[in-house]
């Protein structure tokens, strides 16, 4: 189960005037900007749910997943993750976690995605016999084949993104964070990943936190929707609810932009 009750983060940027007369002052006198991020963040998700978390950019998502992964520490407020709190535990936390941010990588770029997986094997310490139960799974229902033999640098962006959530689940995780995983994939890849996510939630029960920009991720995967802007949770509900409001057709940008506008985001 993932809790969070009251979490905030905000972020201390620094900010200058353009031209080089203001560059030369910000070296003796440098000014800040306090961001908040996150105000009061409070939710629950029970284990085996696939939950879709969504907002327009810089809402928080990620900051959310970062604190929940125990990259980021909260400012304020609790958080735990199958009873760990993430930044406190982080060894035994990651151990039971997967994470998946699409666009950023864990696949070493000039080797076979096999080498990387390996690596990944070793780093996990997984047992030899659950290892290769868990790659040959994987590479069956996300279809890798070849790829296996192929260095990360000679994927396309789709062939990357489903070695890149196998990467995250060889370890057998209970929970996984998907940071945006369908972007900038074409619709034949955009079909392959949802279908293994509902696939490794029915086997596994694998709980899933969804954050995506692509509403048709939400409709295909998502039972349960939060909705969340300028770093406050604006909805709880269940897509039925999103489709309503968004006017039934959660695919066109319109109708997106229209949801993000009736709570003024």
């Amino acid at each position: 189960m993932i809790e969070m009750q009251g979490i905030s983060k905000t972020y201390r940027v620094r900010r200058r005037e353009a031209g080089l007369g203001n560059a030369f002052k910000s070296l003796l006198s440098r000014e800040y900007t306090e961001v908040p991020a996150l105000r009061d963040m409070t939710f629950t998700v029970p284990d085996g749910q696939i939950l879709g978390y969504i907002g327009p950019n810089g809402a928080g998502k990620s900051t959310t997943i970062k604190i929940l992964s125990g990259i980021l520490r909260p400012d304020s407020g609790t958080c735990t993750v199958d009873g760990l709190v993430p930044w406190e535990d982080r060894k035994a936390h990651v151990a039971r976690l997967g994470v998946v941010f699409g666009q950023r990588s864990q696949l070493w770029w000039d080797v076979p995605v096999r080498e990387s997986f390996d690596l990944l094997r070793d780093i996990y310490q997984v047992p030899e016999g659950a290892y290769r139960e868990n790659l040959d799974r994987l590479t069956e229902l996300l279809d890798l084949g070849d790829l296996l033999k192929t260095p990360a640098r000679m994927l396309s962006l789709g062939q990357r993104m489903r070695c890149e959530i196998a990467a995250a689940l060889l370890h057998g995780p209970k929970v996984l964070f998907l940071d945006e995983p369908t972007i900038g994939l074409d619709a034949v890849s955009k079909l392959k990943v949802r279908e293994f996510i509902l696939e490794q939630n029915r086997l596994c029960g694998t709980t899933v936190l969804l954050t995506t920009h692509d509403m048709q991720d939400i409709d295909a995967l998502c039972s349960r929707v939060l909705l969340i802007g300028k770093g406050r949770l604006l909805l709880d509900g269940d897509t039925a609810q999103i489709r309503a409001m968004a006017g039934e057709d959660l695919s066109t940008e319109e109708a997106v932009a229209d949801l993000y506008r009736r709570f003024g985001i």
